[in-house]
């Protein structure tokens, strides 16, 4: 397949289309996964609007705030949730989110390949 599926995805520095949660900063990673809609908005509200190209989602969020969930800072209008830094608490608050993002991409993969 062209384009994969992703589940889960670690960033550790900023680029040129993702710099609003600081990860240049020592030591601060981003996990990143996708949820299905219906648990985005449960968690985070309605999913905004796409930004352009190189921008940022439109929501009064403070993406540089480590250890805690938030909304992606570029893909939460596809749903993308993450945390900076998470700690071993807020981990475990994580795992059932990270397996939804694994049943949904499996979903997405099948669909694809069918």
């Amino acid at each position: 397949m062209k384009r994969g599926v992703y589940v889960l995805t670690v960033k550790e520095k900023g680029g040129d289309n993702d710099r609003a949660s600081q990860l240049d900063r020592d030591g601060v990673y981003r996990v990143n996964f996708g949820l299905r809609k219906k648990t985005y908005v449960n968690l985070f509200g309605p999913t905004p609007k796409r930004p352009p190209k190189g921008g940022v989602v439109e929501l009064d969020v403070d993406f540089t705030r480590t250890d805690i969930l938030l909304p992606h800072p570029v893909y939460a209008w596809m749903g993308w949730a993450c945390a900076l830094n998470p700690s071993i608490e807020t981990f475990e608050k994580m795992k059932p989110l990270i397996f939804e993002s694994y049943e949904f991409a499996k979903e997405k993969f099948f669909k694809r390949t069918k």
